[in-house]
């Protein structure tokens, strides 16, 4: 399992989620009602390290997370 953090305005609580892969974790997140919208325009981290390897594996414990693009000056 790995933890899945959502910053900024998706306002959800972490969850844990079984994937072995990031696309993996994307598919299962496209089924959560509030989150499904912002996959496909936010950056990913794995343990805070930014990603866009879809194939990246995850290891149970990884920490992923959702960061939407923000605005602000």
């Amino acid at each position: 399992m790995v933890t899945v953090e959502f910053l900024g305005p998706i306002g959800k609580p972490p969850m844990e989620v079984g994937a072995a892969t990031l696309a993996e974790l994307a598919e299962a997140l496209k089924r959560v009602e509030g989150v499904s919208e912002w996959l496909g325009t936010s950056a990913v981290a794995i343990n805070d390290r930014m990603t866009t390897d879809r194939n990246a594996p995850l290891c149970d414990g990884d920490k992923v997370s959702i960061l939407p693009p923000v605005c602000g000056g």
